[in-house]
Parts: structure tokens; sequence; C-alpha cells
């Protein structure tokens, strides 16, 4: 077999670099290193599953079109191929494609959601209500099974046992479980309690995957009431924890939150009754002293006090008219004599033109009484004629008779109105005449 010629580092690269460019593979890996300065023309990251690490390099347009933010730790899914760098002899993977798996697109999801609540508000703290410092109801709404609701019964029995809870036992996991929380928060909500209690124990992300559930986190912001919430552990933070009112780190602490201490609560009560009794004290005494002082002014020990400037006042206004009326009527009597005097002369020199007055009248009435007189003598002889002429019983003297019925004495227009043998008055111009109808004879009219 011919020995094969020795090539050159570059060709050997090149060759090696042409191989390795005809493997494309989809590979998974968590990021263990990542480098992104202002100014390259790629970001260059490793990817890593703990028992191999490769180096990766991804082109600046394709990175910032990819929508991943890289940063170690995060689980990510590239496509691409191997190539060569010749300058350093060192293999990389030129990622053409890249997005979150696993965790890592959970959290990017969980982001988006975050963003999406923070814009329409319900992250503001604004929003965010005070707890009841003494609550009477507290709801639970947790794993009925858990470690977590033990805690929590355990605190709120050690703490405060004077709250009545009220415990809604749903899934806290798995696909089901946002559905049983929201309806568990729903059943507590009509339970009428003063605060909520959303707890769960620790789990891996995908677990507490739950409580960043949508439709959970809007449910908590339309709870009637306060709603706590203590998932997981210490570092682990939710979607429900940042809508709710209060963010416990652990279920133990959201019990605590929202159950005051019966030890503390004894202290500030006794602390508060010994400041109230002195308070009390106080006042009484402050009330005694001012008792006294009133009981000692002359108000409450002489009546003539209020009743004394009054009286004084009567006697003065009695004394003032006494003065005054006197002055008055006699003031009154001058005005009298004067309009008597002025009355009097006005009367003497008015009694000639009235007498003259009356003389004129008189003489005028001697002059026009006898015409006056000739006047109403003819008016009345006239009134008198027409009224004979007008009177029934002229009428009667020219031959007329009025025939009336015997029994009402109602005058009679018609024929009509008696029957043959019914007696009549007839009245004439010279006495009565009590007749019988023989016969009758109606007068028949045109119509």
């Amino acid at each position: 077999m011919p020995e094969e010629r020795a090539v050159s580092v570059s060709e050997a690269i090149a060759r090696a670099k042409r191989a390795l460019e005809g493997v494309r593979l989809r590979v998974v890996g968590e990021v263990s290193e990542f480098a992104d300065k202002p100014g390259y023309a790629a970001a260059y990251f490793t990817v890593s599953d703990g028992a191999a690490a490769l180096p990766c390099l991804m082109w600046r347009d394709q990175y910032a079109s990819s929508g991943v933010v890289l940063r170690c730790g995060i689980l990510v899914e590239m496509d691409g191929y191997f190539s060569a760098y010749a300058a350093k002899g060192r293999m990389q993977f030129i990622v053409r494609s890249l997005s979150l798996a696993g965790e890592g697109r959970l959290r990017l999801e969980v982001a988006e959601l975050a963003r999406r609540l923070e814009t329409e508000g319900l992250l503001r703290p604004e929003r965010k209500r005070e707890l009841p410092a003494y609550p009477a109801r507290i709801g639970v709404v947790t794993s009925p099974r858990g470690k977590a609701v033990h805690d929590v019964l355990r605190t709120l029995r050690r703490r405060y046992p004077l709250a009545e809870v009220l415990l809604a036992g749903v899934a806290v996991e798995g696909t089901e479980a946002p559905s049983a929380i929201l309806e568990g928060l729903e059943v507590v909500a009509d339970a009428r309690p003063d605060v909520v209690l959303l707890v769960r124990g620790g789990g891996s992300y995908e677990d507490l995957m739950p409580f960043n559930d949508e439709r959970v986190a809007r449910a908590i912001a339309a709870c009637p009431v306060p709603v706590v919430t203590g998932i997981g552990h210490e570092p682990d933070t939710s979607i429900a924890d940042m809508v709710a009112d209060v963010r416990a780190s652990t279920p133990t602490a959201a019990a605590e939150s929202v159950a005051p201490s019966v030890d503390e609560l004894s202290v500030t009560l006794h602390k508060t009754r010994r400041l109230l009794g002195r308070a009390l004290q106080h006042r009484v005494q402050v009330a005694e002293h001012r008792l006294g002082v009133l009981v000692h002014r002359p108000v409450f020990t002489d009546c003539t006090v209020l009743t004394g400037p009054a009286a004084q006042a009567l006697d003065q206004a009695g004394i003032a008219l006494r003065r005054a009326l006197p002055v008055r009527l006699e003031r009154e009597d001058e005005r009298l004599t004067r309009i008597a005097d002025d009355l009097t002369l006005i009367g003497t020199r008015m009694l000639p033109q009235v007498s003259e007055r009356v003389s004129r009248s008189g003489r005028d009435l001697e002059r026009l009484g006898p015409r006056l007189v000739e006047r109403a003598t003819d008016s009345v002889g006239q009134a008198a004629a027409r009224l004979h002429d007008l009177s029934p019983v002229a009428i009667l003297g020219r031959g007329y008779a009025v025939c009336r019925t015997s029994d009402e004495g109602r005058v009679l227009r018609s024929a009509a109105e008696v029957s043959t043998g019914d007696r009549v008055t007839v009245t004439l111009g010279k006495g009565t005449l009590g007749c019988v109808v023989e016969s009758t004879e109606k007068e028949e009219h045109d119509g």
C-alpha cells in the first residue's frame, strides 16, 4: 500500500471542516457559558449536558431574530451544523435556529404573561389590599393531602385559634389543577371569609405551573377579599404571587401573616387595658375638677345672679314708663284741643256757605217738584192701563173662560187631556161652573 502523502495543517483543517459541515443535527443542551459583547459579529456560547460541552456560534442577525435571550442555566434547542475554526483549530457548532426547551420555554411564557398583566395594572402595588387585623373567618385553598395544609392548620391553631377556618381541598398539580384552584377560590369566596390563603408545598418549576395560569391570576385579582399566597419555597415566585395582595415565602409564613399571635395579642390587650384605665381615670379626675369649679360659681349658689339684671331692667322700664305717660297724655290733650279749635273755626267759616246751598236747593225743588209729580203720574197711569189690558180678569170679561181639572185645578189646554165623564171647573168673567165632559173633539193639525 503506497504511503499517504503528508498534508499541511491548513489542508488538514480544511478537510476536517468539509467533513464536519456535512453533519447537520438538532441539539438540546444547557447554556454553561455565554459571551455577547457589543461589536461582535456573532454570539458565542457553550452548551453542555453534564458529560460533554459543545462550543456554539450564532450570527448576530439570526440570534436577534430568534427572540431568545441567552443566559447561563437555561435549556435550549438548536438546529445547525458542525464546522471548524482554522485559525485556532477548534471545532464549533454553527447555530441556524434557536429556541427555548423544557423549563426555559415555560419561563419565557410566564415572563410574557407577567408583562401582559403588568400592562393591565394587575401587578401594581396600589391595587393590593390591606389584610384584616383580626380575621374572624380564614379561607384556605390547597391540597387536602399535602404537607402545606397541615403546616397552615397547625400555625393557625397555635397563633390564632379564635378564627374559623374554611378549607377547600383542591388539586394543586397537573393539567386539571388550574380549574380546581378556580373552583376552590370561588367556593371559599361564596362563604364570605375575611381573607383567603392560597398555598402549596415546594416542587419543580413544572410542578408549580398551575399557579402561573392566567385564569388563576385573574381569579385572585377578582376575589372580593384579600388573597395571601404561600407557594413553594423562598426562591419560587409565580404569577399568583405577583397578583396576590400579599406574597409569603412558604405556606407557614402565609398563615403567620394573617393570624396574629394570641400571646402577642394578649400582651397588647393588657397594655391597652392599662392605658385605657389610666386615660379613664384621668378623664374622671378632670371632670371632677371641672364640676367642683362649676359648683362654686355664683350662678349655682344665688338665683338672683340670673334674675337680678332682668328684674332691675324691668324696674327701670317701669320708672321710665311712669315718667313718659303723663307727658304723653298732656301732649295728646293739647293736640285734641287744637283739633277741636280748628274744627270750630272751620265750621264757623263754612256755615254761611252751607246755609246758602241749602236755601238754593230748596227753591230748585219747589220749582221742579210739580213737573216731576206730573211725569210720575202719567207714567203710572200708562202702566196701569197696560196692566189692565193684560189682566186675565179683563180677558175673561170679554167672554173668554178658563177650564181646569176639578181635582188638581190644573189648566186644560187640549181636549186630549180629559176623557168623557171627567169633571172640570170652568171659570167665567163672573162666576164658576162645575161641568161633566160629555164628549171630546180633538183638533187636528197639519204635520
